[in-house]
């Protein structure tokens, strides 16, 4: 029998936490910018991956985490959950798992996608086709990191028809003329399958998958945001020719993902745990691509002349590929084949404090969080029953350090004769990013008038308005919450434990 306890004073009142500040700091007002992080260092889940010595050679291609199912039962065991998501476990390859489940993986087929909507919008990648494990530069004279492939755009019908043609035109030559480098290819990426109208057949086999795995599940972070946010908590899909690649690059926010390979044709696939991107990135600045944002191609010898263990394999057709929180990864097909993929956040501490981390460090290189994490924590909280610890302080730490953000601004706004609109927020409403810098606004909303005529309104954050207005002239604060109303959320979220007898 089970038992379900609630701890009420794992943290002080928020109330009393307020109290603190405002006799604290009141008397001495915050001069400047206030910033404090949203974790504490004392937090870290994260695991110790290198010992200062050197990897013998043989082992910086140690063995993919792989596990082989046999029926529908190995699929929704909590084994294959605690398996995918230890933190020390970057990758894991899921053998089998359309067969032991009976998805049925001919709805992603290229003929099945033409049939359900030939005028879809794909995104199609020019690229050179190479060896999987070589990256030229393009005078063909060494190897390089960046990786570049032009961008356009086409149809599913459309690239359905070169993706025939291709495989066709292999079938009239030799194996040392396709093997040929330098061969211009055409990738089709981003396909959109969101849709649940024109998308239907397709998204309903997806549900046969374990719940951990899904594209929307109660313990899937990415489920509370409250909003859409294409290809992260939705499906996207990718038509492949041989060579096809999708460059470096760690998920957004640091989030899981989900990749099944359709077929017909096998996937390769690189991949570093988490603990070696600062190494990768640095490479990546030193080659003159930007890590977060630019496109990549690791040169292998450099990361093994590093002392970086890479997981090598091939993915086949029926495969699911569980890409742990903050995995570096990067991806080249080796036959036809299409693959679809989603975002997952379980709520664990691993993930919550990577997700976190990548979004203080988007703030510092100006990058855009896809993933609005202060809003999100906060949606959690509302909502989420959080039975680990580790996780649980971490949330609640986020959220004291919101209020007491929200707090400081607030009283310097006030202390400077501002006036705050109160305007609370309504179902569905997305999260906002300050227009100028992409930093995420949360509560306090500064708004300006783009244009009055047409009543449309833009969101900044308090530097980005002060820039365009010191003193915030013909600039409206929103206030989305009242401070009563997190503090009451912050003293309601409480860490709930599991007895059994």
């Amino acid at each position: 029998m089970r038992t379900v306890v609630t701890e009420t004073c794992f943290v002080s009142s928020s109330l009393h936490l307020l109290m603190c500040y405002f006799f604290c700091c009141r008397g001495a007002r915050v001069k400047g910018k206030f910033k404090e992080s949203f974790l504490l260092p004392a937090f870290s889940v994260k695991p110790t991956m290198t010992s200062g010595e050197p990897i013998p050679r043989e082992k910086l291609n140690p063995p993919t985490p792989s596990i082989y199912l046999e029926s529908k039962r190995d699929a929704f065991s909590p084994v294959l959950l605690q398996f995918c998501t230890d933190p020390k476990n970057p990758v894991t390859v899921i053998r089998g798992l359309a067969g032991s489940l009976r998805l049925n993986l001919g709805l992603f087929s290229t003929k099945s996608l033409v049939e359900a909507n030939a005028e879809q919008a794909v995104e199609v990648r020019t690229q050179v086709q190479q060896p999987a494990d070589e990256n030229w530069d393009p005078s063909g004279m060494g190897q390089t990191w960046p990786c570049e492939s032009s961008r356009s755009h086409t149809t599913i019908a459309k690239y359905a028809q070169y993706q025939a043609s291709s495989f066709q035109e292999s079938l009239q030559v030799n194996i040392a003329e396709q093997k040929q480098v330098g061969k211009i290819i055409k990738f089709g990426t981003n396909i959109d399958l969101s849709d649940p109208k024109r998308w239907k057949p397709q998204l309903q086999e997806l549900q046969k998958l374990p719940a951990f795995m899904r594209v929307a599940s109660s313990g899937n972070m990415l489920s509370h945001v409250g909003h859409t946010i294409l290809g992260m908590n939705t499906v996207q899909l990718y038509m492949k020719v041989p060579g096809s690649r999708t460059p470096g690059h760690q998920e957004n926010n640091n989030f899981c993902s989900v990749n099944i390979n359709i077929g017909p044709g096998d996937c390769e696939w690189f991949s570093v745990h988490e603990n070696y991107w600062q190494a990768i990135s640095d490479f990546c600045e030193k080659h003159g691509v930007d890590y977060l944002t630019g496109s990549w191609w690791p040169v292998l010898e450099d990361l093994y002349k590093a002392n970086i263990p890479v997981y090598r394999f091939i993915q086949r057709p029926g495969d699911l590929v569980w890409i742990n929180a903050g995995t570096v990864h990067w991806v080249q097909a080796v036959g036809w084949c299409n693959n679809i993929a989603w975002n997952v956040g379980p709520l664990n501490a691993y993930q919550y404090q990577l997700a976190l981390e990548r979004f203080e460090w988007n703030e510092v290189k100006k990058v855009k969080s896809i993933v609005p994490m202060i809003h999100v924590s906060w949606n959690v909280a509302r909502t989420v029953k959080i039975t680990d610890p580790d996780t649980f302080k971490m949330v609640k730490h986020c959220l004291l350090q919101s209020m007491k953000h929200i707090q400081v601004l607030r009283d310097q706004l006030v202390a400077d004769g501002k006036k705050l609109s109160y305007q609370s927020r309504v179902k569905d409403e997305p999260a906002y990013y300050c227009n100028e810098c992409d930093l995420e606004v949360f509560d306090l909303l500064f708004v300006t008038s783009e244009n009055s005529s047409r009543k449309t309104y833009v969101v900044h954050c308090e530097d980005c308005a002060r820039q365009r207005s010191p003193n915030l002239t013909n600039v409206v604060v929103l206030e989305q919450y009242r401070i009563e109303e997190l503090m009451n959320t912050y003293d309601s979220f409480n860490l709930v434990i599991l007895q059994y007898s």
